[in-house]
């Protein structure tokens, strides 16, 4: 029956009847190109499947793409918050060192020891530098859940400016294709 998996059931007239399972998709499948299995049709009994017969496969994609939970984080944001990953990750590998030379009493234990205490004041700038970064674009690029965030406020006064400007402009081109340039009389 070649390497597809088969699944019996007891027929109730004795003969047993086999139909195909999903098989799973391997490397050499095109993740962007399933075939979709057929309408599933009448079941054949076993001593009716031959070996020509031909077998429907299901290829499923690697992976399904889902759409984001949550919206990706600004790009000052996300550098800040790398920069303290690296710190942390740095902090706590000197932190460790520090503890194996002490407790194997190398001479190295001091200066990893004053080191880790360095590294953890510069590991918490870095978080403190990840929040206030995030407070920074907020307040300046707005925050679309808050009804009395500042950028909107700053956004609907430039909205405005921008408006009487172009009001202008169109009044002082009308003006100017009367051609009387402002005059109140023909005298």
């Amino acid at each position: 029956m070649g390497t597809a998996e088969r699944h019996s059931a007891p027929r109730a007239e004795g003969a047993q009847m086999t139909r195909p399972r999903k098989t799973q998709a391997t490397d050499r499948d095109s993740p962007g190109n399933p075939v979709m299995p057929a309408e599933r049709g009448p079941e054949v009994p076993a001593h009716e499947m031959g070996r020509g017969a031909r077998e429907q496969q299901y290829y499923r994609p690697l992976w399904v793409e889902e759409p984001a939970r949550r919206r990706r984080l600004p790009d000052p944001v996300r550098t800040a918050a790398v920069r303290a990953v690296l710190l942390i990750a740095v902090t706590l590998i000197q932190a460790m060192v520090a503890f194996l030379c002490t407790m194997a009493g190398s001479w190295l234990a001091f200066p990893m020891v004053i080191s880790s205490v360095v590294s953890t004041i510069a590991a918490t700038w870095g978080a403190l530098d990840v929040w206030v970064t995030r407070q920074v674009w907020n307040q300046r690029n707005g925050v679309v859940s808050v009804p009395s965030s500042t950028a909107r406020a700053l956004r609907r006064e430039r909205r405005r400016t921008r408006r009487q400007e172009r009001a202008a402009a169109r009044a002082q081109g009308r003006i100017g294709r009367r051609g009387g340039a402002g005059q109140l009389s023909h005298s």
